[in-house]
């Protein structure tokens, strides 16, 4: 049956920022489609929530409460599924994010931090987790980009120009794996996690940035953890270097920043 080409029995994935929104749905929906799950992030609390869903969902999980932000810390969790469950199949480098702020005030630093957080911590985990992945006949890797990577707005430059980086390095690292370990990456659009809060509580701007967007919804994080199944699954095998679009059908911001001229 096609349908079960969507399954990840008895595999093992690890999650990173899985304590809420897309982490948390991804962790999830990984484990209901059969994965044992290392879920990581900052908030033990958090994690210990998405650890009762996933062992609800008949899976096992492996809480790492980590800074995320520190290269070591992440590769280290490719060591800590094999020391958890023996293998490691699928990484998902989720973590991520940096806030919108002017030109004049994006420094080099700031810029640095950008990149540091949503590009080399993706490699760091990715670089360990390829020896285990090879070690269990190959793996999956999917890299969480952002439509703002494509499309251009104001007080986006560190953010956009990091999530630009994220999806070519997956193109790169694809090639440099192909064929054993495949590497995606998804471009998000506008979905409903904490980074939207003011907007979600603000029926105007919600109202707005629907209107904008040409499906008239926001995404929610189901919405990612299902293209995030598929494409670690047996059903995405033929898929690699690959940044796949779920943002609604975005080819333009859909909310003013409100960023005057200089």
């Amino acid at each position: 049956m096609i349908l079960d080409r969507f399954r990840l029995t008895d595999t093992v994935a690890v999650v990173t920022g899985a304590g809420r929104g897309i982490g948390a749905a991804t962790a999830v929906g990984l484990a209901e489609a059969g994965a044992d799950v290392v879920i990581a992030s900052r908030t033990e609390e958090q994690l210990r929530d998405v650890e009762k869903r996933i062992t609800a969902a008949g899976r096992r999980a492996h809480v790492v409460v980590a800074d995320l932000n520190d290269l070591e810390a992440v590769a280290a969790l490719a060591e800590a599924a094999h020391g958890a469950f023996g293998r490691l199949d699928v990484v998902v480098n989720n973590v991520g994010g940096t806030m919108p702020r002017g030109f004049l005030e994006t420094s080099p630093r700031f810029l640095e931090q950008a990149f540091h957080f949503n590009v080399a911590t993706a490699h760091a985990l990715t670089r360990a987790a390829v020896p285990v992945m090879l070690g269990g006949g190959g793996g999956s890797v999917v890299n969480i980009s952002s439509a703002m990577g494509r499309i251009q707005d104001r007080g986006f430059l560190a953010y956009g120009t990091a999530k630009a980086a994220l999806a070519h390095y997956t193109r790169l690292a694809a090639t440099d794996l192909a064929p054993k370990v495949r590497v995606n990456a998804i471009a998000v659009g506008s979905v409903a996690t904490s980074a939207l809060e003011v907007v979600l509580t603000d029926e105007g701007l919600r109202t707005k940035m629907e209107q904008s967007t040409p499906l008239r919804r926001i995404g929610e994080p189901e919405d990612i953890a299902a293209a995030i199944v598929y494409l670690c699954s047996p059903a995405g095998s033929y898929v690699t270097g690959k940044v796949v679009e779920v943002d609604g059908g975005l080819d333009h911001p859909n909310l003013d920043m409100g960023i005057a001229d200089l």
